[in-house]
């Protein structure tokens, strides 16, 4: 997105060095994202919109070729370059693949390490670093074309889900459970919200003990009694005390906390069946620790 943007390269970069230095990589099974076909990004997008993300793609292109710097600005915080629409695809199509794997038991589950991210994409337009939300796409891939009756869906990125909960809201085969910094941006998800969103508004500065006890009290019974069949991680690491594009105070050692009481309610309903997807984490060396810390709950290492 541009030289000093959050939303940079180094963060993936980030994720394999921590990954190598720990020996973790090496009892991975480590796949590339293919490209999603447009017909799954609009199981949740509207046509116009991915219709839009690609012309911009063109058109950028273009400018290239004409000499031009090839960059477009989306929103004040989200900025398209030549390269974004194949990112976008293979972002989605990293979750998709996920999904068919999980699915065909040919793994238990599954992280999708991808930018950009997706859960501030809307139905009909991106915002927030995010152009298709990929996480609802695999949720709806994962109901409409494997034909699964009840998913859910797990948010605890620092930013509220607002995308995510745009597209999936009212759909009663879904369930969504989130956490959030609350007043912070979008500046969504406290008021009213439609009966399969639950959604834990909480204050700057929040610790990881009290975001336990509000995961115990809320989530766990209503993830319980809705059994989903599949559940996907929208998984920002943004809420880590040492983020400054967040004022929470989260640790790794949180990350795998909650990342084992979803395990526990995957293996209870659903086979074990979870597909994990960054979103985001932007200080390079807790966001390395966390996703490690992350899979190494879902890898049983």
């Amino acid at each position: 997105m541009g030289p000093g943007h959050p939303e940079c390269p180094e963060r993936l970069d980030a994720i394999d060095d921590r990954l190598l230095v720990t020996g973790i990589g090496d009892a991975l099974d480590r796949r590339e994202a293919p490209l999603a076909s447009v017909k799954d990004i609009e199981l949740a997008h509207e046509k116009m919109h991915v219709a839009a993300m690609r012309g911009v793609g063109q058109e950028l292109a273009d400018d290239i070729a004409a000499g031009g710097r090839g960059y477009a600005q989306i929103d004040p915080d989200t900025v398209m370059n030549v390269h974004t629409w194949n990112a976008s695809l293979r972002a989605a199509g990293a979750v998709l693949a996920a999904t068919d794997a999980v699915m065909a038991g040919e793994l238990e589950n599954a992280f999708c390490a991808v930018r950009p991210p997706g859960h501030h994409a809307c139905r009909d337009h991106a915002m927030g670093f995010c152009f298709f939300n990929n996480v609802a796409v695999g949720a709806r891939y994962a109901l409409d074309r494997h034909g699964l009756k009840r998913v859910a869906i797990v948010d605890f990125d620092v930013h509220h889900g607002n995308g995510t909960e745009d597209i999936l809201a009212g759909d009663e085969r879904v369930l969504m459970v989130s956490f959030f910094q609350h007043p912070f941006y979008p500046f969504t998800g406290a008021g009213a919200h439609a009966a399969n969103m639950v959604n834990l508004p909480v204050p700057a500065y929040t610790r990881g003990m009290a975001v336990r006890e509000l995961i115990e009290q809320v989530w766990m019974p209503r993830l319980d009694a809705f059994k989903p069949e599949m559940i996907f991680i929208s998984a920002g690491f943004d809420a880590h005390r040492e983020d400054d594009l967040g004022q929470m105070g989260l640790v790794e050692q949180d990350y795998a906390w909650i990342t084992s009481r979803v395990k526990d309610i995957a293996k209870k309903h659903a086979k074990g069946r979870i597909v994990s997807s960054l979103e985001g984490g932007y200080n390079l060396d807790a966001l390395g620790r966390s996703v490690e810390a992350h899979i190494r709950v879902l890898a049983d290492l």
